[in-house]
């Protein structure tokens, strides 16, 4: 998994003063993107970028096994985050750790991922598709092709400078849909399906308009925020926590044109 640094992480392993990390990382010399008010840095680009051997120094307190996000944020909670961002979207989402796992149903599943979701095969495919966004030294969101050929994007959700799982929306319709039958043939297999069943679900993925995905894009981190909240307020108060998970949860009556 990609260790993250710290602006003083930064300072340290290039020998800058804070305010110029902030400057470099404001326009866009350093590859970073900001979490609330802290920035957070890929080492392994950083190292890239500055012609490093190593990817420098890890976050304070590296050696620690990440707390679950599973245990940091209610499932009911983070189900009515996924489920409000399928809705005002009109895509996907679900959360997941960063093993992978999701700790919530996909929400608003497009007609192609449906055909196959229920079949035992998929949630294996699913789970390698979702680590994989784990590995990604990107922090900042992108629209990237997926192992099921729509396109999808994930923000981290961080607790103490570690991210702890992710934010994941898709099912885009990417240029050059549809994918070629070779493509669908060794989808079909791997998850264990008739090609044809996909292959009559093709027009059934998300069609959105360049600027609608630079306004997902825009808006999913802060999504990713809220849930980075949620899970370090359980981690220092408890109880209020539980009191935010246990609020009911609000959809927007309609998407935005």
């Amino acid at each position: 998994m990609t260790n993250f640094l710290t602006t003083r992480d930064v300072q340290e392993l290039i020998h800058v003063d804070k305010s110029t990390v902030y400057r470099m990382a404001e326009d866009g010399r350093l590859p970073g993107i900001k979490v609330g008010r802290q920035w957070r840095f890929a080492a392994d680009r950083i190292a890239e970028q500055f012609g490093l051997t190593t990817p420098g120094p890890a976050p304070s307190g590296a050696d620690a096994p990440p707390p679950s996000l599973e245990h940091l944020v209610a499932p009911d909670a983070a189900q009515s985050i996924a489920d409000l961002l399928g809705d005002l979207f009109g895509l996907m989402a679900v959360v997941t750790d960063m093993q992978g796992r999701a700790i919530t149903t996909v929400a608003n599943k497009c007609g192609f991922y449906s055909a196959f979701a229920e079949q035992p095969g998929a949630a294996e495919v699913c789970l390698t598709g979702w680590r994989q966004f784990a590995e990604d030294p990107n922090v900042a969101p992108r629209f990237v092709p997926s192992h099921l050929g729509f396109l999808c994007a994930r923000v981290f959700v961080w607790v103490d400078l570690k991210p702890v799982g992710m934010l994941v929306v898709g099912g885009v319709t990417p240029p050059g849909w549809p994918p070629s039958d070779r493509f669908i043939d060794d989808v079909a297999d791997e998850i264990g399906v008739d090609p044809n069943l996909l292959l009559d679900h093709l027009d059934e993925t998300y069609d959105l308009t360049a600027e609608q995905r630079r306004w997902t894009l825009r808006l999913l981190p802060q999504f990713g925020d809220l849930i980075s909240q949620l899970a370090s307020a359980r981690c220092q108060h408890p109880p209020t926590s539980d009191a935010i998970s246990a609020l009911p949860s609000i959809a927007p009556e309609g998407n935005p044109s």
